[in-house]
């Protein structure tokens, strides 16, 4: 197992390959605020390797072999192959090469209280709530989001070596290199189909992570989620439990009520049997199951339940996660990162239930194979909307693939009964939102692909389009 220590500096000069991604562009943020002399390349001239060039970072753009000039050590992304040059180039020299996730999971050890935020949906939200708490209470955590936060202005902040919160995604089993010492489990659903052969194999994943961690650790697990019982008999030091309205849980949400935007507010049944009273500053049940997450690392980790409370309430949500745009013809324009059957069906529920007009949803596919894998749950995810509008997928790292067409999709969801249409291109999208929109209506674009363009296009082209 590769072994790391900051505090060491084992290793001063880190390169990295594929430096603009949301998750490398943090860690490598972070080094340079420690001093760590950092250089990294990536495809092109994004604005966060820009931040990262102004910030003292040496940033190529495209991948050479010239690039690497002896560092002490090389990063790269799940992205990059085996071919690339500057791996190539790395291993040529004998310099130490580990993925970020390896890189990460070492980062973990060199803090007393890390917490990670795991699960197939809701690590950005639960991770970027746990953030915005200590953020604002006695602490300085070092925090690496996968979506930007209002109160960091932006997806990092660099604190001191007692708190480390980050999310741990399980693509391609990253999470069996990591080492927190508190883990979130928050849901286990079949995704990333590409790399895995089912939710078994993504199961004995959760499985390999948990039995990563030693005797001192915590282990979170929300028991309203079937598929975490699963990995039960592979959690090592203490367990903590959570659930709504399910009183085998440590913590237990009851009396959920809502405000007439869908904001929740609930008692929470503590692990001692005390109730405290919690309301949320944004809206969906589902997002009670973040905070309790939230809730439970912060106040095992030491964070009083006072600043828990306040933060919780005036916690608004990350970029992209049902943030309003703005209004076209008074009609609500908002976007969404969901882009699992699972993640949408629950946002969507959650607006229906307070939207007056019509709720419109425009859906960008993210993968082929993701779309093929889970064509059928995709079917079922879109009941609440009264119009589903379907643009082409988008591939992301994936090659184009003939078997599968946003088409198909909109076919079989006309025939299941669902009001959908099939639009190519974001201009047909907007343009028909033109058409369509009405007071009180609301439309949401989801996806984690770009569908937050399409809805910027909607509201900053109206008039442009209308002239």
């Amino acid at each position: 197992m590769f072994e790391f220590n900051l505090n060491e500096h084992n290793y001063n000069y880190v390169h990295f390959i594929g430096i603009g991604g949301i998750s490398m562009s943090g860690i490598a943020s972070l080094l340079l605020n420690k001093g760590y002399k950092v250089s990294g390349s990536d495809r092109s001239m994004t604005d966060i390797v820009n931040n990262l060039k102004k910030n003292g970072a040496e940033v190529f753009i495209g991948q050479k072999s010239e690039n690497i000039k002896n560092p002490d050590l090389v990063v790269y992304t799940d992205a990059i192959l085996d071919d690339n040059e500057e791996l190539i180039a790395a291993r040529k020299l004998d310099i130490p090469v580990v993925t970020r996730g390896v890189f990460l999971g070492a980062l973990m050890r060199n803090y007393k209280h890390s917490i990670a935020v795991s699960g197939s949906h809701g690590k950005s939200t639960t991770t970027s709530i746990i953030s915005k708490i200590l953020l604002n209470s006695n602490e300085d955590a070092s925090i690496l989001l996968g979506g930007e936060l209002d109160d960091m202005d932006g997806n990092v902040h660099v604190g001191d070596d007692k708190y480390l919160v980050t999310e741990a995604c399980e693509y391609k089993g990253n999470i069996r290199y990591y080492f927190p010492q508190t883990v979130i489990i928050l849901n286990i659903d079949q995704d990333h189909l590409d790399y895995y052969k089912d939710l078994n194999d993504i199961v004995n994943t959760f499985k390999a992570y948990l039995r990563n961690q030693d005797n001192n650790s915590k282990t979170i697990l929300n028991l309203n989620e079937e598929n975490n019982k699963l990995i039960l008999d592979s959690v090592q030091g203490e367990l903590i439990t959570y659930a709504q309205e399910n009183y085998d849980a440590d913590y237990v949400a009851h009396n959920i009520a809502f405000d007439e935007i869908g904001r929740p507010n609930f008692d929470l049944k503590m692990k001692d049997g005390s109730i405290e009273h919690f309301e949320l500053g944004v809206i969906g049940r589902h997002n009670i199951n973040n905070a309790m997450a939230a809730i439970i690392a912060t106040y095992e980790n030491g964070i009083d339940l006072d600043t828990i409370r306040k933060n919780l309430k005036t916690y608004t949500g990350l970029k992209r996660r049902m943030e309003i745009i703005g209004h076209v013809n008074d009609a609500t324009i908002m976007t969404d990162y969901g882009h699992h059957p699972s993640e949408i069906e629950v946002t969507l529920d959650a607006l229906k239930e307070h939207t007056e007009g019509k709720l419109v949803c425009i859906w960008q596919p993210h993968t082929y194979s993701r779309t093929k894998t889970l064509f059928d749950d995709f079917l079922n995810c879109f009941d609440s909307a009264d119009e589903v509008i379907v643009t082409d997928i988008y591939a992301a790292r994936e090659k184009y693939d003939p078997t599968i067409h946003s088409k198909d999709v909109v076919d079989a969801l006309i025939e299941k009964g669902i009001n959908a249409k099939y639009l190519a291109t974001f201009e047909e999208a907007r343009d028909y939102v033109y058409e369509i929109a009405n007071p009180s209506d609301l439309i949401i674009t989801t996806g984690c692909g770009n569908p937050d363009v399409l809805a910027h296009m909607i509201v900053d082209d109206q008039v442009k389009v209308s002239a």
